[in-house]
C-alpha cells in the first residue's frame, strides 16, 4: 500500500509557514469524500420533509429560485414523484466570482405512499420558495377514538 503524501503549494520565502488547526478543521468539514464521482457543477437536490399527520401525508421542499412553470408534481397509483428545474443565472466575462457554491439543474424526488392515501384529494402549494403537497389519507384508514363502556357494563363474548 503506497504512502499517500499531501503537499502544500510552495509560499514565496518571505511568507511564514506554519501548521494551522483551524485551516486543517474547515478542510475535514468541507471534505467530499465522493466528490471524485460527482460531475463537476454541482448538482440541485431539494431537501424534502415527510411526515404523516392524523388525516394527511404532508411532503415539504425548499425550492427556492424555481418558478411553477419548471415544477412537475403527479401521482401514479400510489407513487408521489416531484421533479423540477432550476435555472442557472447567465455569467459574463466582467465579473469575477469569489465564491460560486450555489447550485443549479433538474432534480426528482419519488416517494411510495401507504394504503390508504387519497391521492383525488391531493392538493400542492409553492409559497415563498416552499413547496406543500397535502395527500389526504381516507377516512376508514384515520385513526377512530373507541368510547369505554360505564363501569361494571362488561364485554359479551
Amino acid at each position: 500500500m503506497a504512502n499517500l503524501i499531501r503537499r502544500e503549494p510552495e509560499l514565496p520565502a518571505t511568507l511564514e509557514t506554519r501548521w494551522d488547526p483551524f485551516r486543517v478543521m474547515r478542510e475535514l468539514i468541507n471534505w467530499e469524500p465522493f466528490a471524485e464521482m460527482l460531475p463537476v457543477e454541482p448538482v440541485f437536490v431539494p431537501r424534502f420533509e415527510v411526515k404523516e399527520a392524523k388525516d394527511s401525508y404532508v411532503f415539504k421542499a425548499d425550492l427556492p429560485g424555481i418558478e411553477e412553470k419548471n415544477l412537475d408534481i403527479t401521482l401514479t397509483g400510489n407513487r408521489l414523484t416531484v421533479s423540477g428545474k432550476r435555472e442557472a443565472e447567465k455569467k459574463t466575462e466582467e465579473e469575477r466570482f469569489y465564491a460560486y457554491e450555489r447550485s443549479y439543474g433538474t432534480f426528482t424526488r419519488a416517494f411510495t405512499l401507504p394504503e390508504g392515501a387519497d391521492a383525488e384529494h391531493a392538493q400542492a402549494e409553492l409559497k415563498a420558495g416552499v413547496l406543500t403537497v397535502v395527500i389526504p389519507k381516507m377516512p376508514e384508514h384515520q385513526p377512530k377514538k373507541i368510547a369505554l363502556k360505564g363501569e361494571g357494563k362488561g364485554l359479551k363474548a
